[in-house]
């Protein structure tokens, strides 16, 4: 499970890798640590058949008898036809640009490790290259507070499936579907499902390297400079 990740990039470089207008970026500053419940930017499909990058709240919204609203930020790739998930896979799929993501290990107390991808030539150099989660995302119509106010917002989480012999070093069960090339992504946002569900495999452990490690919480990447976190919506 993954509960942590930034996108620490540029807007230049957001518009060249997914092929964004400059007018359907929503305006957002480099996030150096997106926790469950924050604002984070998406790139969905429009009714015109464009790209758009938009912020939402991360995490679907799961009620409970007796406890407060459960924020759902994974959707395991062998639980995609479940009732919970199947609508937003077959209709509302997204884009959820990143630039590294997070998982703590098991120590008492836990260290935090960072993953990120290396470049095109195999170098672990700066800057770190941009690339996607497989999202989905719907509408919430709801509370998400215990006894607190129905809200109308639209909310995301993406996609985990096997580790890698990378990122099975930390966690031994889940890790998220990573989408590096176009290809990929066009597929996730426009294919048929069973050509989305082609896309979600573990990624290549060559390609990826931990860029940080220990009790810190905020991805350290020096620049861009980034906010200590992505703003809650409430």
């Amino acid at each position: 499970m993954c509960n942590l990740y930034s996108v620490k990039t540029s807007r230049k470089t957001l518009m060249e890798t997914f092929r964004l207008s400059d007018n359907r970026i929503a305006v957002f500053e480099p996030l150096a640590a997106i926790f469950p419940g924050h604002m984070a930017p998406i790139i969905k499909a429009t009714a015109e058949g464009d790209r758009e990058l938009v912020l939402r709240s991360w995490g679907f919204v799961l009620l409970r008898d007796g406890y407060a609203p459960k924020r759902v930020t994974n959707a395991r790739d062998d639980k995609l036809e479940t009732r919970f998930w199947a609508d937003s896979f077959a209709t509302r799929r997204c884009l959820v640009p990143a630039t590294s993501f997070c998982e703590p290990d098991e120590g008492r107390p836990a260290r935090w490790h960072w993953f990120a991808l290396k470049d095109a030539q195999g170098s672990q150099k700066e800057p770190r290259p941009l690339f996607a989660f497989a999202g989905l995302y719907r509408q919430w119509r709801g509370p998400i507070k215990k006894d607190g106010p129905n809200v109308d917002m639209e909310v995301f989480s993406f996609v985990t499936t096997l580790p890698n012999a990378l990122t099975q070093t930390i966690n031994h069960e889940r890790s998220p579907v990573l989408l590096t090339t176009p290809e990929e992504c066009a597929t996730w946002l426009g294919g048929r499902v069973d050509e989305a569900r082609a896309v979600i495999r573990p990624s290549d452990p060559a390609g990826m390297h931990i860029v940080q490690s220990g009790a810190d919480k905020l991805d350290r990447w020096g620049a861009p400079e980034a906010p200590a976190a992505a703003p809650r919506l409430l």
